[in-house]
């Protein structure tokens, strides 16, 4: 996710979403922080970035996710909670939806990791 606009509103926004992506992040809340009004950074974000803030967010948080199970023993209830999802079903499906395979079967090694985590850093089609 080597994401870098030549655009320093939209570079704190995505700055702050790196620094703390689990935090409720709203599009309102990321346009406040980049001094921008809603609709304004919203159209920004995508035409600079190729995706919008919410789904570029998703693809970050499922990036950082797919590493927790496999670096520790933790429940996916636990990793689901960690970043902000209530339900480990909502988490379980953003996460298939990115990453091809459930958090289980990617945790288990059972696919190729990389092949994922390019399918997850590459912009939605």
């Amino acid at each position: 996710m080597a994401v870098r606009p030549q655009d320093r509103r939209i570079g704190a926004a995505i700055s702050a979403m790196h620094t703390e992506p689990a935090r409720r992040w709203t599009v309102q809340g990321l346009a406040e922080h980049a001094g921008m009004s809603r609709t304004s950074f919203a159209v920004r974000f995508k035409r600079r970035v190729g995706s919008s803030p919410m789904e570029y967010l998703t693809r970050l948080r499922m990036l950082l996710a797919s590493d927790r199970p496999a670096t520790s023993d933790q429940a996916i209830s636990v990793v689901a909670e960690a970043f902000e999802y209530e339900f480990e079903s909502a988490f379980s499906s953003a996460f298939k939806r990115h990453l091809g395979c459930s958090p289980r079967r990617f945790a288990t090694g059972a696919t190729r990791k990389t092949d994922f985590k390019q399918r997850a850093a590459a912009p939605p089609t």
